[in-house]
């Protein structure tokens, strides 16, 4: 059975961690053995992945929690399977350097948790299109079930989209949006973006197979909690592609920049037959990454899709992007909405 270990290379960046990481992992040790002396165990958060018919991407986060008892409902064994909700899935212990073992088709494979507990690895396997099923468990932790998509050969289309502004109305500045989320507001008040949903699903009734990809600067923590609110307001199931609060090895705090475009230039190095629609809004900056994206891969996009923010929607987001940055030769369209953004899409033969 492979197991990782660290490289050369990290081991080098063990010894030159950040002092802000050092701290963090200082605090998470004391935290670690606070939770452990209280009885709590290891828990495995399962997310969804992705792949191909070759390989699967894996995603999971292990945390300390509360063991459940021997008796506990089915509605609770499955509450803790969603994850740690809302504000407890920041006060939450993560548990770092553990191996998780991961069983998919005849696969079987064990990785080590990263220093904020979470597991983002590639496995080779041969799998059919479509859902499959991925287990997951940690020692001391029950088995818990993640979701891959798993994209066929012939699919041609594909769909990342930016969550915050784009497929959830926010309203606030956007220095408050992760902790009013997070902390405050609760879940069934999130309101979905007008028409977006919609729109979504006529995309993937329009291409057949296509994955569709939530590429967001939000915290693994709100993973459940977002996952919920996609499948409520019945956006098509999909990969949350996240990051991680807190200093890096090498700096205070990460860039979520830096996170979009790294993802988009791996998904499209693993999918290099597929063209995406990317979808995001012109309050942040999705119009000048996905107007670099478009320049340096223009044959991997299909068109660039931007949901306007009304005044003062901008105002909250600390102003617009402007729009002329664009100028990649993509099919590049703009709307305040999913019903608007649809009939253009038409327009230049997406939909």
């Amino acid at each position: 059975m492979p197991v990782s270990s660290p490289t050369p290379a990290g081991s080098r960046e063990r010894l030159v961690r950040h002092r802000a990481a050092r701290l963090e992992d200082w605090i998470h040790d004391i935290r670690e053995r606070w939770a452990r002396r209280r009885g709590h165990l290891p828990t495995v958060v399962p997310y969804t992945g992705y792949g191909s018919t070759e390989w699967v991407r894996v995603f999971c986060r292990v945390l300390l929690t509360r063991p459940l008892p021997a008796d506990a409902s089915k509605r609770r064994r499955r509450r803790r399977e969603q994850g740690i909700r809302g504000w407890r899935s920041f006060t939450s212990v993560p548990v770092g350097d553990v191996p998780v073992i991961i069983e998919i088709g005849d696969e079987r494979i064990e990785v080590l948790a990263d220093r904020g507990g979470v597991v983002d690895t590639k496995i080779p396997v041969a799998l059919e299109p479509g859902w499959h099923q991925v287990s997951l468990r940690t020692e001391g932790s029950e088995t818990v079930e993640a979701p891959v998509w798993i994209v066929g050969p012939d699919v041609r289309f594909g769909l990342i989209s930016d969550v915050d502004d784009t497929v959830m109305v926010t309203a606030l500045p956007r220095p408050f949006v992760a902790f009013w989320n997070t902390f405050v507001l609760d879940e069934h008040a999130r309101i979905p973006t007008p028409g977006m949903a919609v729109l979504y699903e006529r995309l993937v009734r329009t291409h057949p197979g296509a994955p569709v990809i939530y590429l967001s600067t939000g915290a693994w923590n709100v993973a459940p909690t977002l996952t919920r609110f996609l499948s409520r307001n019945l956006y098509p199931a999909g990969p949350l592609l996240l990051t991680d609060w807190g200093p890096t090895h090498d700096r205070w705090f990460r860039s979520g920049r830096e996170h979009k475009e790294e993802n988009l230039r791996r998904i499209a190095g693993e999918f290099p037959d597929i063209r995406w629609l990317l979808v995001g809004d012109d309050g942040q900056h999705d119009e000048e990454l996905y107007a670099r994206f478009a320049a340096e891969h223009p044959e991997r996009v299909a068109a660039v899709a931007i949901r306007r923010l009304s005044t003062g929607e901008a105002v909250l987001a600390g102003g617009r992007t402007k729009g002329e940055q664009h100028g990649a030769n993509v099919p590049w369209v703009s709307a305040s909405d999913g019903s608007n953004l649809a009939d253009q899409l038409a327009d230049v033969g997406v939909l």
